[in-house]
């Protein structure tokens, strides 16, 4: 009698598992179905059924969900950096321009021109700095967002999830972006 009954619960589990898949098959296709015809092309039958067979048990969500608390958590990081930066350097142009008028203040009338000149070239300078800084701040970020994007997909290809692999190609990250976003 138990036999029967654990043959049941099998056979109820794995229909319910059947329907989960359809479901979430017929999901991912309507989804597809707004993308360009060129990502379109590039999902077959069965790698959407891939797909909504990594799923079914909820594993994935939880990845993805984590891959996006970390990417969030970084990138509001990088934007305090930024902006911790952005702060620095408008206060020391506040300091210069402070600097720059204690000068004048204090000028004589024949010095004017040479302390003109000087104010100028540290302005031009202060700019330059700044700009240098802004730049190299940018690229850090870029760098750290492009290593999170490497770090999520080799997690997701790790957890076998289907379509997702590690590539710097921008033509090919366009898929495990969309469907990751499908994933969230």
């Amino acid at each position: 009698m138990d036999t029967y009954s654990s043959v049941s619960d099998d056979q109820s589990d794995a229909a319910r598992q059947q329907e989960r898949h359809y479901y979430l098959l017929s999901e991912l296709q309507a989804l597809v179905k707004d993308l360009p015809s060129s990502f379109q092309q590039r999902l077959s039958y069965t790698t959407l059924s891939d797909l909504a067979q990594a799923l079914i048990d909820g594993t994935v969500y939880e990845i993805v969900q984590g891959l996006l608390d970390i990417q969030h958590l970084t990138e509001k990081n990088l934007y305090n950096q930024r902006q911790k930066l952005h702060s620095e350097h408008r206060a020391l142009k506040q300091d210069l321009v402070r600097k720059h008028k204690q000068a004048l203040q204090s000028c004589k009338s024949h010095n004017l021109a040479v302390l003109k000149t000087g104010q100028r070239g540290e302005n031009e300078a202060l700019d330059q700095r700044v700009k240098e800084e802004q730049r190299m701040m940018d690229e850090k970020i870029v760098a750290e967002m492009d290593q999170k994007v490497l770090d999520q997909q080799n997690t997701l290809e790790k957890a076998g999830v289907p379509g997702f692999y590690i590539t710097t190609n921008p033509q090919a990250l366009s898929l495990p972006v969309l469907l990751s976003s499908c994933l969230s």
